[in-house]
């Protein structure tokens, strides 16, 4: 549920868009209120569960979800939805790092990094899996419909809790240490400023008075806090010392760079191809499904290979992969060839995320001593998410004015990734059209650009060889 809820909107946000009258920008932060709240409170959700009992953390992150995700479903406009999934965010930081602290405490030391690498592939596979699920709820066409995709929650959380409580013993806390909330504080508020003045960026009127410049220094100047009282801090919920790991190091800015472009055309695509061809929602579901499939069937078998010859190879290759699918979209789109070459493109995407998931849990492991590897991979995690955060806001920003720019005046009724509020003549639904197409084409060649930077990154940071012998010596620097 935590994993799939961050991706399973972004196809139903052109039918919540209409049904609630969301803006573009209300429509960013109904995905990145969600992202915001699990990004910055899942490294203090994994300290609660230290301190209370990982059983009892756990279930009070599921409950919060299932009470949340009934509150999305009857949410009467974007606002009141905008702040359910902020708390539902809430909840999904309790339950992921949960269920990873279960894995650590049940399986012994020598199996203990293959348990977590499952448990990272499967992560992945459910949040590719989310659109699909999407396709199926919303195959009715009923503009209500998108309300089941939380509803659904409901039924499935109950199991859940009650799968939980009956099969998973209650555990004593294991550390009496203070809750970080000062940190806790200063991630949230600096990444949800950060967010805010970028998704503002692209807006014709700012929110407030407060520049988007201002409210983007502002956050930037928070996150500098975060890291200052991190690195003092007698309880911090960053291990900051990792970071002095260069393959650790590495691995997460790769992290950072490579999920900030899946994301973006995660979360944008459907967008396009719903709001802009008028493709329905349940073809596009169908786009998803190879990567779903590939991370399933692959990711094991990557897994293993990383295993034998180290991270380097796959992350690299994986990456240069997924470049050439986001590269495929953005020269092929304005053909608009939903079948004869978008879904080639995301074919070969799918075969590049399966190759780099599991290899990359791998090498974050392998980047530190076996003692926090719970740590160093709920750091990665908090990193994929918070790229997924910014990469919505930054680049619907930079959509938005490419919409606006290629639209040119005189036609009103629809923004980008918006279905018309008015039947527009042909000139000028085939203006909007080819701003919508101009609009996903900067982002998929951003996205290309950047995963072709991951690459590198990974070929100068990672192992080759592993040396499963001895713990990894420190860069030597902060």
């Amino acid at each position: 549920m935590g994993f799939i809820d961050g991706t399973v909107v972004s196809l139903a946000m052109p039918v919540i868009r209409t049904d609630l009258g969301a803006s573009l920008a209300e429509a960013q932060w109904i995905g990145n209120a969600y992202m915001l709240f699990l990004s910055a409170l899942v490294l203090i959700g994994g300290v609660a569960g230290d301190v209370f009992g990982v059983r009892n953390i756990f279930a009070v992150g599921i409950a919060i979800f299932i009470v949340t995700s009934l509150f999305c479903a009857i949410a009467a406009d974007a606002q009141m939805l905008i702040a359910m999934r902020a708390l539902q965010g809430t909840g999904a930081a309790l339950m992921v790092p949960g269920s990873l602290a279960l894995i650590a405490k049940s399986y012994p030391a020598d199996i203990r990094g293959a348990a977590i690498g499952k448990w990272a592939a499967y992560s992945s596979l459910a949040t590719a899996f989310g659109p699909v699920i999407g396709g199926a709820v919303l195959s009715t066409g009923e503009p209500w419909m998108w309300r089941i995709i939380f509803a659904i929650n409901v039924p499935i959380g109950v199991v859940a809790l009650m799968m939980l409580i009956r099969h998973v013993p209650a555990d004593r806390p294991s550390a009496k240490r203070p809750m970080d909330v000062l940190g806790a504080v200063l991630a949230t508020a600096g990444l949800g400023l950060l967010a805010w003045g970028l998704t503002d960026m692209g807006a014709v009127e700012g929110s407030l008075p407060i520049s988007p410049g201002m409210r983007m220094l502002t956050g930037t100047a928070l996150l500098a806090g975060f890291v200052f009282w991190e690195h003092r801090a007698h309880s911090p919920m960053v291990k900051l010392q990792l970071f002095r790991y260069w393959a650790f190091s590495g691995a997460n800015l790769y992290t950072l760079v490579l999920f900030f472009a899946f994301s973006a055309v995660l979360f944008f695509m459907p967008m396009t191809l719903v709001a802009g061809w008028g493709t329905p929602e349940w073809q596009v579901s169908l786009l998803f499904l190879p990567m779903s499939l590939f991370i399933a069937l692959f990711s094991g078998l990557a897994g293993r290979l990383a295993d034998r010859w180290g991270p380097r190879w796959p992350l690299t290759i994986g990456a240069l992969v997924v470049a050439m699918s986001y590269a495929l979209l953005a020269i092929t789109l304005p053909a608009m060839e939903l079948w004869g070459a978008t879904f080639l493109a995301l074919v070969l995407n799918g075969l590049g995320m399966a190759i780099l998931v599991s290899p990359l849990s791998a090498a974050v492991m392998l980047a530190v001593p076996d003692d926090d590897t719970g740590l160093a991979s709920g750091i990665n995690n908090a990193v994929a998410r918070a790229a997924g955060l910014l990469a919505v806001a930054a680049l619907g920003a930079l959509a938005a004015l490419v919409f606006r720019n290629v639209l040119g005046d005189g036609i009103e009724g629809a923004g980008f990734g918006e279905v018309p509020k008015v039947t527009l003549d042909t000139l000028a639904e085939g203006r909007r059209v080819t701003a919508t197409n101009s609009a996903f084409q900067v982002i998929s060649g951003i996205s290309a650009i950047l995963c072709a930077g991951a690459a590198v990154i990974s070929w100068l940071t990672q192992q080759s060889w592993p040396d499963r012998g001895k713990a990894p010596a420190p860069s030597g620097t902060d």
